[in-house]
Order: C-alpha cells, then sequence, then structure tokens
C-alpha cells in the first residue's frame, strides 16, 4: 500500500516516513499542494496524509480537488490547527479522519490502518471483483467459480478479497494481520497461513485459473496459473 504524505516540513514527513516503512508500507513525499495534487494524480496512493498549511495551495483546496477526482481514497488531515471549526471543516470537505499537531506517531499509524481497513471492506460496493473464471462480491460475501458458489468462512472471505484487491502484487502476513484483523491483534500470526491454506484448497477443489501462492519468507501473492 502506498502513503502519500504532503506535508512542508520534512522533518515531519522523515518521522511519517519511518514508521509508515516500518510497517510495510511504501511512501511518497510532496512539500507543496500543487506537487502534492500532481504526485495524487501520477501515483495514485492508497490513503493521503494532508498538511492545511501548505505552500501554492493549501491543504483545504487540495482536498477539494482530490475529492472531485476520487471519492474513495483516505484523507486524513494532519494539521497545528485544531479549533473545532477547523476539525468539522475538514471533515465536511472529505477527510476520513483529522489529527492535531503534535501527535503521537503510533496513534496516526493505527488511524491509518484503521480508515484502510474501512476503504477494503466497503470497496465491494464499487461491484465485483472478477478473474477469468472467479467472481468475488464481498458485500454479499459470495464468491462464484464457474458460476458456481463457493462457501467461505467471513474471515477467508475477507482475506481473499484483499488479495483480489491486489492481484500480482506480494503482500506479507503481518499486512494481512494488521488490514483484515486489525492494529490490536496480539495472537498467532500464523492464523494467516491456516486461512490462506483453506482458500488455495477451495480454490483448487473448484478448478479455480488463479490461485493464492506463498512467497518464502515473503508473503502471498493471488496470480493466475500459468496452465490455467
Amino acid at each position: 500500500m502506498k502513503i502519500l504524505t504532503i506535508e512542508d516540513d520534512p522533518n515531519i514527513v522523515e518521522l511519517i516516513q519511518l514508521y509508515m516503512e516500518k510497517m510495510g508500507f511504501s511512501c511518497t513525499a510532496a512539500y507543496d499542494g500543487e506537487e502534492g495534487l500532481e504526485k495524487f494524480y501520477n501515483e495514485s496512493p492508497d490513503c493521503i496524509l494532508l498538511d492545511l498549511m501548505l505552500p501554492k495551495m493549501n491543504g483545504w483546496e487540495v482536498c477539494k480537488m482530490i475529492r472531485i477526482e476520487n471519492k474513495h481514497v483516505p484523507i486524513i488531515m494532519l494539521t497545528g490547527k485544531g479549533e473545532s471549526y477547523d476539525i468539522v471543516q475538514g471533515l465536511e470537505m472529505g477527510a476520513d479522519d483529522y489529527i492535531v499537531k503534535p501527535f503521537d506517531p503510533n496513534v496516526l499509524m493505527a488511524r491509518v490502518k484503521s480508515v484502510l481497513r474501512r476503504t477494503i471492506l466497503s470497496d465491494s460496493e464499487k461491484g465485483n471483483l472478477q478473474f477469468s473464471n472467479i467472481v468475488i462480491n464481498l458485500k454479499e460475501y459470495r464468491v462464484l467459480i464457474d458460476g458456481k458458489q463457493v462457501t467461505l468462512a467471513p474471515r477467508e472471505m475477507e482475506l481473499f478479497y484483499y488479495l483480489a484487491m491486489n492481484p500480482n502484487q506480494v503482500i506479507s502476513r503481518q499486512q494481512l494481520l494488521d488490514r483484515i484483523w486489525g492494529y490490536e491483534f496480539d495472537g498467532d500470526p500464523r492464523t494467516v497461513d491456516v486461512h490462506i491454506k483453506r482458500i488455495r484448497d477451495k480454490l483448487v477443489a473448484n478448478n479455480a485459473h488463479w490461485s493464492v501462492i506463498t512467497i518464502r519468507g515473503v508473503g502471498y501473492r493471488f496470480e493466475e496459473k500459468i496452465h490455467a
């Protein structure tokens, strides 16, 4: 997942990137509003951290322009403007969350993961995901393979949907835990392996043309079989 930070303070940018990269996110940054908007258009980030007091174009205007183009990408306003009026205005303009500086980086991480999780789980409203002979609908928790319904447990369904939203990309076990189980999960991380095996077995049993591949020591990838 890619995080775009639009912030004119290089020290804050460096701090954010340090924490984000530790959690497996890729990061990009812009130091003024115009550059931030350009990077949004060119790089399609999965989440945006947006300061309000920016050179060239302020954060309010950047938020407005982003929402015209994309109503779904999460935006977290990160700013020193902490008056209730500013917070209400930011949320009404389409921000998903509003954090006042100075901030705890761990709280910021938790907020980012929360908005990303909400976005993933609401993306089913955009319609089905389809890959060759597989149709996935998270809203109805249904998977069809060659038109036949395949039953997945709720957690399996959420894992499968997230992998399918990122086809041909390697997703780490920790990323899956954070996105599906949540930031506070303190159970056995091998629970992911168990769920992945169940998903894979069901795909094989129903002759799906795609499968979940284990990338040893790294994570998992949803990809098309070579000899489908």
